[in-house]
């Protein structure tokens, strides 16, 4: 799979353009929202078409970017809006929908502001409140982008989101990564980043209705061990909460645990 072309859309309203890119042949809807990245995941779409690959039969699997051109303030709130407005000008509904990282507090957003859209809801390595010690390292890789250190910024990012042994191996090519990044790529990433500060939706969980699965890492070096505390906390006791917690693979659990996508998998196709 990941040597086939997998075309970019886009969603084009009157307020924004929204890159996007799509596989599978199944009847169902999944849609991923990614989390924070130095660089577009739509550069990535065929290695990510390749990583959920065993998502293609039962589902027709969406990916969306943040949208093209970002006002100079752009919170969690306002990607979560323009997505869910994406969506619905694609005409998606009942959509198995899956967050990771800052993805996941879009995926929040969405299920709590677009309840209609959303059948069932995964979020992976998010949490619901962003501040103090939760902030600490987004704050940093502010700083770096900001000073157009490019390579420092990929090597944090690659040691802060993987097990040490996959960091070790992939030092090399997250080096060669950063010779990549433009100016543009890094101020892109400084408005993105800014716009988790101050975000909490832990007083709105209990308006989700729809069935909730939390992944989150108890090595967590971005957000912490207790980043879903919020989200347990507020919907733990309901029927139609399940939550994992990984040891041993990270804040990007999501890319190195070996049976992650089999565990979306079983909570998307109940």
């Amino acid at each position: 799979m990941s040597e086939l072309n997998v075309p970019i859309e886009k969603v084009e309203t009157s307020d924004f353009t929204i890159k996007y890119f799509k596989f599978g042949k199944g009847s169902r809807t999944f849609v991923i929202l990614p989390g924070l990245s130095i660089q577009s995941v739509m550069d990535s779409a065929a290695l990510v078409a390749d990583a959920y690959s065993s998502m293609e039969d039962d589902f027709t699997v969406y990916v969306f970017d943040r949208r093209s051109e970002l006002p100079q303030k752009y919170s969690v709130y306002d990607m979560a809006r323009d997505t869910g407005a994406a969506m619905e000008a694609l005409g998606l509904r009942d959509i198995c929908l899956f967050g990771a990282s800052q993805g996941g507090m879009m995926a929040l957003v969405i299920a709590i502001e677009y309840p209609a859209l959303v059948r069932r809801l995964a979020l992976g390595s998010a949490a619901a409140k962003i501040s103090g010690p939760r902030l600490q390292v987004i704050e940093e890789w502010i700083e770096m982008a900001k000073r157009k250190d490019a390579a420092g910024l990929y090597l944090d990012f690659g040691e802060k989101l993987y097990p040490p042994e996959v960091f070790l191996q992939y030092r090399n090519a997250l080096i060669q990564a950063g010779e990549a990044v433009s100016d543009e790529d890094l101020e892109r990433f400084v408005v993105l980043a800014e716009g988790t500060r101050d975000f909490d939706v832990s007083d709105k969980l209990e308006s989700i209705h729809c069935p909730v699965l939390t992944i989150s890492a108890a090595d967590d070096r971005v957000l912490g061990s207790d980043a879903a505390s919020e989200i347990i906390g507020h919907l733990g006791s309901r029927p139609d909460f399940e939550s994992h917690i990984y040891d041993g693979y990270g804040h990007a659990a999501f890319d190195t645990a070996p049976d992650y996508k089999e565990r979306l998998l079983r909570f998307f196709l109940k």
